[in-house]
């Protein structure tokens, strides 16, 4: 009988946990556990206008072959978009038109980008190889995060904004 009560509250408990992250999740709400930006729970918030420079968005990742070599070296965490992958979180850098120069920085149309130092090698010591830099393209965005060690831009090139979900809007985050 004390079993019976046990298994039947671990079962209530998990469904209870399971329609809690439904609801959230149909709700536009993300747990980000990424260190580009702070650790906690996010929401999505639709765009009703044009993608600005500075705007933090939700992207979900194009399916090439650089975000398949990301995904097998474990950059990229399980998720809803397509590839089976979770949405990145970045800060929108450059629009289409806007000139790209990668260095040991990044310089976009003249203008130095803060935080935007290059690695030749991953946490794991593996090679990563920088965008060559160049014009973002129409209906391509320019993405990156200030982490030292974020996988964005500076790496796989602009993306097509026709993965971008909305606005990045924190709601209970850890910032340590």
């Amino acid at each position: 009988m004390r079993r019976r009560r046990i298994v039947l509250s671990v079962v209530s408990l998990a469904a209870i946990l399971s329609g809690v992250a439904a609801i959230a999740f149909t709700g536009g709400f993300r747990l980000n556990l990424t260190p580009s930006e702070p650790a906690g729970l996010w929401r999505i918030e639709p765009l009703y206008r044009a993608v600005a420079r500075g705007d933090l968005v939700f992207i979900c990742p194009p399916r090439t072959a650089s975000f398949e070599e990301a995904r097998r070296r474990g950059y990229l965490r399980w998720g809803s978009c397509s590839g089976g992958v979770a949405p990145l979180i970045k800060t929108v850098a450059a629009l289409p038109g806007q000139r790209v120069e990668i260095g040991k920085i990044v310089v976009i149309d003249g203008a130095e980008l803060p935080g935007s130092d290059l690695r030749t090698n991953d946490g794991e010591g593996r090679t990563i190889r920088p965008y060559a830099g160049g014009v973002v393209p129409a209906g391509h965005l320019y993405l990156h995060s200030t982490y030292a060690s974020s996988y964005d831009s500076r790496y796989f090139g602009p993306v097509p904004d026709s993965g971008l979900l909305g606005l990045a809007l924190p709601v209970l985050v850890f910032d340590p």
